[in-house]
């Protein structure tokens, strides 16, 4: 297939629309089923680019859910725990614990369900069946895969009324080394990213304390790659293998950290007891219960606790979850890696990781700032690797 019409554009007023390659080469892509469009396609190419890094930089299988040409999450296959899979909706999955591909997915859907309501999901390994039926049951647009098992591929084009968007690409394509795009009818063209991110890359410890351990490492690569495909400024909190927390877009520093690190606050406080024993009605849809659970949490749009609100979620009246137990509980977090796509220019961030159990951060360094940035992680214990590496996307 050497061009793929699509529907439309970004809008529906952006016609005519279409993906081809430059040279009048074949696409590396087969569509399975479906038709993914302007933006689907952003996404998913995109997001095969982070989880086949992931796979190469650290050798387990990963998966990324993307929203608007950025991570929600991503993650590689590590075992999940009771209460993360409960966490996570996947307490029921028979056969989660033998498929680290299913482990991967488990965790990238389940860290931001709000924002991946809708995702694009990348898979760096063949779909399995165990994989295929957590995606099934999911509101999602469509998945990139280099392969699917024949009866996990049938489970897949049965979501949507026959309709998913199923793309499988050739995990043997490199793109040429030069990219371009237009805009304002002005073309651009830049090298590739070709950067590779590995453990080298952390050697640049500048803090008191240099002692980063190998599950550290990997998450702070692992937040790395993710930001390497995010929209910046952006800012990547991770933990056992996967990202908790994208600040994706933002145009402070702070702005990224904070957005990030209350995404992470809220993955965390999902495991609290309080939470995970909501007494939810029968009739609650994942989705719905996921707004209820953020609203438990934040205390955004309304009090699910009240009387006269509680009764749509609940079969009886839950107890609040205080301030004051949410700030105890995430007091006892600690371990947590944070990455940055550009150096910080304050102190400010290091502040506000701390509040989220952050230990471990990896930023480019540069800025006429440093040693302030590097003195408020001294006072924390925290281990600061410099990576001389910025890692903007757009």
């Amino acid at each position: 297939m050497k061009t793929f019409e699509l529907k439309y554009g970004c809008n529906p007023n952006q016609k005519p629309a279409s993906i081809y390659m430059h040279d009048g080469s074949d696409l590396p892509i087969e569509i399975l089923c479906g038709r993914p469009g302007y933006i689907n396609f952003l996404d998913a190419f995109n997001s095969w680019q982070l989880v086949k890094e992931l796979k190469e930089a650290l050798g387990l299988p990963a998966v990324t859910s993307f929203k608007h040409v950025s991570p929600t999450s991503a993650a590689v296959g590590t075992p999940l725990s009771d209460k993360l899979k409960k966490a996570c909706f996947v307490d029921d999955i028979e056969g989660l614990d033998e498929s680290p591909l299913a482990c991967a997915y488990a965790r990238a859907r389940g860290a931001d369900r709000l924002c991946s309501f809708g995702d694009w999901v990348a898979l760096s390994d063949v779909c399995d069946v165990t994989t295929a039926k957590m995606i099934a049951r999911e509101v999602s647009d469509g998945i990139i895969a280099p392969g699917y098992e024949p009866e996990a591929l049938e489970i897949l084009k049965g979501k949507r009324g026959g309709n998913y968007n199923i793309v499988k690409i050739d995990p043997n394509y490199i793109p040429d080394v030069q990219e371009k795009k237009q805009v304002f009818g002005i073309t651009f063209e830049q090298g590739r990213n070709n950067f590779k991110i590995d453990r080298e890359l952390l050697s640049n410890i500048v803090t008191e304390n240099k002692a980063l351990s190998d599950e550290a490492a990997r998450d702070l690569i692992i937040s790395l790659i993710t930001l390497k495909y995010t929209q910046s400024n952006s800012v990547c909190y991770a933990v056992d293998g996967q990202a908790i927390g994208v600040g994706a877009g933002q145009q402070s520093r702070i702005h990224c950290t904070r957005l990030a690190g209350t995404k992470a606050d809220t993955w965390f406080l999902r495991q609290h007891d309080k939470v995970l024993n909501l007494p939810f009605r029968a009739d609650m849809k994942r989705a719905d219960r996921d707004n209820v659970i953020d609203g438990y949490i934040n205390k955004n749009e309304e009090d699910v606790c009240a009387d006269g609100i509680w009764q749509k979620y609940f079969t009886e009246q839950p107890a609040p979850l205080t301030a004051e137990e949410i700030r105890a509980y995430l007091d006892t977090i600690t371990g947590v890696a944070l990455g940055s796509d550009a150096f910080f220019p304050f102190s400010d961030s290091i502040e506000r990781a701390k509040k989220s159990g952050v230990s471990y951060i990896a930023e480019p360094g540069g800025s006429i700032r440093d040693d302030a940035v590097i003195d408020a992680c001294n006072k924390y214990g925290m281990i600061m690797a410099f990576t001389g590496m910025r890692l903007f996307h757009h």
